[in-house]
């Protein structure tokens, strides 16, 4: 199967969120969750009760894939939770429409809710455009009041105008899970009703940045944010993404940071007025960890054909590669990639602190030299970068120069888009192609998204400085006739 940045088969389950990254669930990461991806990598709007539901997006649950039958421990856990279980829903201000729909969950006897992030993004975003209201399990609704958000981690914390019972518990100290451990997962599925999922604990994720708990059991859209708890009621995750390419392999928050968050709002007098300040720090923060990590040791170097190229392996970076012969232009490609397998949810339409690479090798014994000159400059040229950003960034500033490493000639294009709503944040994209050969290019590209100024080119000399030429060493001259006595 061809991989691409993780994030693609992972999905947020919040009905009407994007697929998530990186990482990559119920969130992004294009993106999800761990993220994401994404990772991932994203789901439709969800229909109004009665309303023809839309088609299902690419990797979406149709309505039609219900969740199994629970058992009855988990009929009684479900019926001692369910007052305490929130659906929460994104309007838009402008004619109370739906937009997106998650769940959350009162914690102890409080009126504070637990959710994602991804579920509340387009009120964390842009609060002159979308509220958000509650609706428990007997049909009541009311007003939501956002107080915090952890946009690294994918969590959120509410304020209601109800009190919750006391079932679900956070814990204040660390919790210990055992492999196998089981699990209940609650929230709205699909917007089809509250609903509960038995599963196991299956250990921790940790190619994202961030723990993710590995939840053997099945949790669709919309039930992003719901917890899951043990038989006892203690919250051991938060609901949070899926993978696109398994069956019942899910992903959760650690409850160690929902512990975290809430430590927070006790904390803070007063919510923010404005949080897109607040997630720009959070986003800043979180470039300054991706980029120490991914230069803390110098770039591996790997061989493609006569050229050294470029790489990162490690529990963030995977990497991937394959040969493809092309009969109708008579040339012969091996590429190789490298991505990230987790990305920062930032809203449906936007994902970040995010590291990829390419590289492409490109000969043919059969074309000529101009035909083939003119080969690479269109496949150097057809290479996308990103148009405008879907107006989350500026246009892109590029430069163009010609490089020399040691033993390599090099053409280098660079290009820089700003962040709109959260400054000091850019991606930078580099592409590469050799200058060296007639008969074979070095084609190669890395994009860096949700990183400062500094820090992007810092990334972007590491790269273009470790690429070079395979020299063969001669052969030892050998021994003249009769040689030293």
């Amino acid at each position: 199967m061809k991989r691409t940045a993780a994030a693609l088969l992972l999905y947020c389950l919040a009905a009407g969120a994007a697929t998530a990254p990186p990482q990559q669930a119920d969130r992004p990461p294009r993106a999800s969750a761990t993220t994401v991806p994404a990772p991932p990598p994203h789901l439709p709007p969800t229909a109004a009760p009665g309303a023809t539901p839309p088609a299902p997006a690419p990797g979406e649950i149709d309505a039609q894939d219900a969740l199994p039958p629970p058992s009855s421990a988990a009929q009684d856990l479900y019926s001692a939770a369910r007052g305490d279980l929130l659906q929460i829903r994104m309007l838009l201000k402008n004619g109370r429409t739906q937009s997106t729909v998650g769940s959350g969950f009162l914690v102890g006897t409080g009126n504070l809710v637990v959710t994602n992030y991804h579920v509340v993004s387009q009120m964390a975003l842009d609060p002159d455009v979308y509220t958000a209201e509650y609706i428990d399990t007997d049909g009541n609704s009311g007003p939501v009041e956002l107080l915090a958000v952890d946009v690294l981690r994918d969590l959120a914390v509410l304020r209601v105008n109800r009190e919750g019972s006391g079932f679900f518990k956070v814990p204040e100290r660390p919790m210990r899970l055992n492999q196998g451990q089981r699990l209940y997962s609650l929230g709205n599925p699909l917007d089809l009703g509250f609903a509960i999922s038995e599963g196991a604990y299956n250990g921790i994720v940790t190619r994202s940045f961030y723990d993710q708990l590995m939840f053997g059991g099945p949790i669709n859209s919309g039930m992003s944010g719901g917890p899951s708890v043990t038989s006892n009621g203690t919250v051991a995750g938060v609901n949070v993404s899926k993978r696109r390419d398994g069956e019942s392999v899910s992903f959760l928050v650690p409850v160690k940071y929902v512990q975290e968050l809430l430590r927070k709002v006790e904390s803070q007098p007063v919510p923010p007025d404005d949080f897109n300040p607040l997630i720009a720090a959070q986003l800043l923060e979180h470039q300054r960890g991706m980029v120490d990590r991914l230069l803390e040791e110098p770039l591996a170097i790997k061989s493609m054909g006569p050229y050294l190229v470029p790489v990162r392996e490690s529990g963030q970076l995977r990497c991937w590669g394959r040969s493809n012969v092309k009969a109708e232009t008579a040339y012969t490609s091996d590429s190789m990639s490298c991505a990230m397998e987790s990305a920062i949810y930032v809203s449906s339409t936007q994902q970040t602190g995010h590291v990829s690479m390419t590289h492409q090798y490109i000969r043919s014994d059969n074309l000529a030299r101009l035909p083939f000159a003119a080969l690479s400059s269109r496949l150097f040229g057809s290479a996308k970068l990103g148009g405008t950003g879907g107006g989350h960034l500026t246009k892109p500033m590029c430069t163009e120069r010609f490089v020399h490493t040691r033993t390599l000639p090099l053409r280098a294009v660079t290009c820089v888009r700003a962040y709109r709503k959260f400054g000091g944040l850019y991606n930078f994209t580099l592409l590469i192609a050799s200058t060296n050969a007639a008969e074979s290019s070095l084609q190669s590209r890395l994009d860096v998204s949700g990183v400062s100024y500094e820090n992007g080119m810092r990334v972007t000399r590491a790269f273009l400085g470790s690429f070079g030429r395979n020299i063969r060493r001669a052969p030892a001259p050998a021994a003249e006739p009769g040689g030293a006595r």
